[in-house]
């Protein structure tokens, strides 16, 4: 039996000679971005051979992708302000879903209009938005919810007045009365319904806008560290799941996380969040990603636009969804006509 022992004693030091390794990973103050810290706390990128620190949560994803060009991180979580950063001349490239839908196009769930009750903004009645004052956080996926929003109800952008607010300020905004109303994803809009007197909820979600909420890097930093993404990728699909299937526990841990963050609050937004929670790519991710390029051009937002083809690279999460297909196993099937394959070229 000794002599047994003493035979394994070199593979398992050589088993724990491979350090793990290590990555620096930013995220917003969301309630989307929570498969991060699940995915220390439960221990799944130890499982995958990563030692990850996360960077503190950032306001916005503006903030996160200035982190990202600053050397702060090695990879963030972010959608729409990824558009401007790109088109600013930072090489950054998609190469998975903190939050979306690979199944169809709208998916918007983390995301609400909140407003004061007595600024005569109706419930569920997006026309009476117009002359109103609403907070939305210039750049980012609030503003093209907003932006989506008004267009539904036939409103043009100039019909309302948009205030440039980072999200923390919203509700203190509203209660304020500095602002009627404002657009935001989640716990923002559930702590607003919670805190501010007489706040009503105009609309949850709506499949108004396809939501973009992308793993992000830089492409040299991709190049190099193709395997370390699929390592990344496997153990957040695995908290995507993990999620999924405990909320409440999801929400626990977000309460650690998302400072201030109340454990009621967190139980609420979490019941949207898992709506969404697909990390899979699809040629609707692509389309989503074009589509929110031609409304804020068509909008006047955007002055020009990029090839989603140059910025996304699916590689990765393929890779990932052939090698462990279990963590993806309570998800709907992709759709055929929208499965995509390594090489594949978007056409609008």
């Amino acid at each position: 039996m000794l002599l047994c022992v003493l035979l394994l004693l070199p593979s398992l030091a050589l088993a724990q000679a491979k350090d793990p390794i290590k990555l620096k990973v930013g995220m917003v103050a969301a309630v989307d971005m929570l498969a991060l810290p699940i995915a220390v706390e439960r221990g799944f990128f130890e499982k995958y051979g990563l030692d990850v620190t996360i960077a503190r949560p950032y306001a916005t994803g503006v903030d996160a992708l200035n982190a990202l060009q600053a050397g702060e991180t090695d990879m963030v979580q972010a959608g729409v302000p990824a558009i401007g950063a790109i088109l600013r001349g930072m090489d950054l490239v998609f190469f998975g879903n903190f939050s979306g839908n690979a199944t169809k196009l709208g998916s918007d769930a983390t995301l609400a209009l909140i407003a004061n009750g007595n600024s005569g903004t109706v419930k569920g009645d997006l026309k009476s938005l117009k002359g109103k004052k609403i907070a939305t956080s210039f750049g980012t996926i609030n503003h093209l919810y907003i932006l989506g929003l008004l267009e539904k109800a036939g409103l043009a952008p100039t019909d309302v007045t948009l205030v440039n607010t980072p999200p923390p300020e919203m509700n203190v905004a509203l209660l304020a009365k500095g602002v009627d109303a404002f657009a935001c994803w989640d716990p923002v809009p559930v702590i607003g319904l919670k805190d501010v007197p007489g706040a009503i909820e105009v609309i949850r979600g709506g499949d108004v806008i396809s939501y973009l909420g992308f793993n992000v890097t830089l492409r040299p930093w991709m190049e190099k560290n193709g395997e370390t993404i699929e390592k990344f990728l496997a153990g957040v699909s695995e908290a995507d799941k993990w999620m999924r299937n405990n909320p409440k526990q999801a929400a626990a841990i977000g309460t650690r996380w998302i400072p201030g963050l109340k454990l009621d609050v967190a139980e609420t937004a979490m019941q949207y969040n898992i709506q969404q929670v697909d990390r899979r790519i699809s040629a609707h991710n692509y389309r989503a990603l074009w589509k929110a390029q031609d409304t804020l051009q068509r909008l006047g937002v955007l002055k020009a636009t990029f090839d989603v083809n140059k910025h996304i690279e699916p590689k990765f999460i393929l890779n990932v969804m052939r090698t462990y297909p279990e963590l993806f196993s309570d998800l709907q099937p992709i759709p055929a006509d929208v499965a995509i394959t390594p090489g594949f070229v978007f056409k609008p």
